[in-house]
C-alpha cells in the first residue's frame, strides 16, 4: 500500500475517481515504483518502464523503395497508439540527474488540453552545455531550421510535421515535464537506428532446432549487455549528420558488437566483406517512429528505425566471432523468447521478427 500512500501525499488521489482510472494506476506505479534506470550522461539509457505499444497484425507483405537499403515491410508495426500517452517520457526523476520532472497526468500529455498551471522543468545536462560536436547550440545563439534537412542535420519527424512555439519544436507525443534538451543533443528529433541481426538455432548437423511448445524453429539475435545499464539490448546508436541509416546500422553492429575498431586492418577487410553481404541483403524494417525514451523533453526527443538483417543460411556473420566494443560490456548470440527481458522497445522489436520470421517466440 505505500505506493498508494505516496499518491495521497501528491495529492493524486482523485485520479483514482476518474473514468481512465487504469491508465493513472499505471502512470502512478511508473512515477514512484522507480521505473527508469539512471545511466551515465551522453549514453543510452536502460528502460524498465512497460511498454504499451500495441500491435497490429496482419500477413500482407509490401516492398519499400528508400534511399539507404533495400527494405520491406509488413502491416504488422509496433506503432504507438494515440490513446496511449508516453510513459517513460515522465518518468519521475530525469535520468542521471537529480531533476524532478512536473506531474504530467494521462489526461494533461497532449497539447491541445489548455492547462494554464503547466510549469515544468527546464533542464539541459552539463554534457550537452559543454558543446560536443553531437550537439546543436543553445536556442538563440543559432537559427535551425525545423521540420526539414537543416545543412546535414536532418530535423524531419518520422510523425510529420512537428509545431514550433517561441523558437522551440514541441514534442509530437505531448508534455514531459521538462523543457530543454535533457541529454540529448538535438532539439527536436534525435535520430537512432538500431540492428536486428538474426539466424536460425541449429544442431550439430545444420537442422533447425524447434522450440518444444510452440514446435515453431528458434531463432537466436545478437544481443549486447551494455556497461552503463547493465542491461541485454540491441546494438544501436544515433545517426551521425548526413549519414544514410543503413551506415549507421551497419557501423552500430560491427564497432558494438564485432569491436571492428580494434581489430588489425587485415583482419578487418575480411570481416567488411561479411558484414557487407549481410546488411545488403533485404532487410525487414521493423519500426520507424518515435520512442517512448526517458530523456525526452518537451523540445528534444527520440525517433528510431529498427532493421532485421536475417543470416538465413548461416554463412554470414553466423560464423564471425563475437567481440564487445564501444559501449558494450558482453556481446552474445542469444535465444529469442518472450522471457528474455531487453530493455526499452526491443522485446517488441524481437516479437515482430519472430511474427514475420514465423519463430518461436
Amino acid at each position: 500500500m505505500l505506493w498508494l500512500l505516496l499518491l495521497m501525499s501528491q495529492g493524486m488521489v482523485h485520479f483514482l475517481l476518474r473514468r481512465h482510472w487504469i491508465g493513472q494506476i499505471r502512470l502512478a506505479l511508473t512515477l514512484f515504483g522507480l521505473p527508469c534506470t539512471v545511466c551515465t550522461p551522453g549514453v543510452r539509457p536502460a528502460i524498465s518502464c512497460s511498454s504499451s505499444h500495441p500491435f497490429r497484425t496482419s500477413q500482407t507483405t509490401r516492398p519499400i523503395s528508400t534511399s539507404f537499403c533495400n527494405l520491406y515491410t509488413t502491416s504488422v508495426q509496433t506503432m504507438p497508439s494515440s490513446a496511449a500517452p508516453h510513459v517513460k517520457s515522465r518518468c519521475l526523476e530525469y535520468p542521471g540527474s537529480k531533476i524532478q520532472r512536473f506531474l504530467v497526468p494521462d489526461d494533461k500529455v497532449d497539447w491541445s488540453q489548455n492547462w494554464p498551471q503547466y510549469n515544468p522543468v527546464s533542464y539541459t545536462d552539463p554534457s550537452v552545455l559543454n558543446k560536443p560536436a553531437w550537439a546543436d547550440p543553445d536556442i538563440g545563439s543559432f537559427s535551425p531550421k525545423f521540420n526539414t534537412v537543416d545543412g546535414a542535420v536532418d530535423r524531419t519527424s518520422f510523425d510529420g510535421s512537428y509545431k514550433i512555439e517561441e523558437g522551440k519544436p514541441l514534442n509530437p507525443h505531448g508534455r514531459t515535464g521538462v523543457t530543454g534538451r535533457g541529454l540529448l543533443g538535438r532539439w527536436g528529433p534525435n535520430h537512432a537506428a538500431d540492428p536486428i541481426v538474426t539466424r536460425w538455432k541449429v544442431d550439430a548437423t545444420g537442422e533447425k532446432i524447434y522450440h518444444s511448445v510452440s514446435k515453431l524453429p528458434i531463432l537466436q539475435f545478437v544481443s549486447i549487455k551494455r556497461k552503463d545499464c547493465g542491461e541485454w539490448a540491441i546494438p544501436g546508436g544515433m545517426v551521425d549528420p548526413g549519414e544514410q541509416v543503413s551506415l549507421t546500422l551497419q557501423r552500430e553492429f560491427s564497432e558494438e558488437a564485432l569491436n571492428t575498431l580494434a581489430i588489425p586492418p587485415s583482419e578487418r577487410a575480411k570481416i567488411s566483406e561479411r558484414i557487407n553481404k549481410l546488411f545488403k541483403s533485404t532487410g525487414f524494417q521493423v519500426y520507424k517512429g518515435y520512442v517512448d525514451d526517458p530523456r525526452n523533453t518537451d523540445n528534444a526527443w527520440m525517433e528510431t528505425v529498427a532493421v532485421n538483417f536475417h543470416d538465413d543460411s548461416g554463412n554470414s556473420v553466423s560464423e564471425l566471432p563475437l567481440q564487445a566494443g564501444d559501449d558494450a560490456g558482453q556481446v552474445q548470440w542469444v535465444d529469442v523468447d518472450s522471457s528474455f527481458l531487453l530493455y526499452a522497445s526491443h522485446s517488441h522489436f524481437l516479437e515482430l521478427v519472430s511474427k514475420e520470421r514465423k519463430a518461436h517466440w
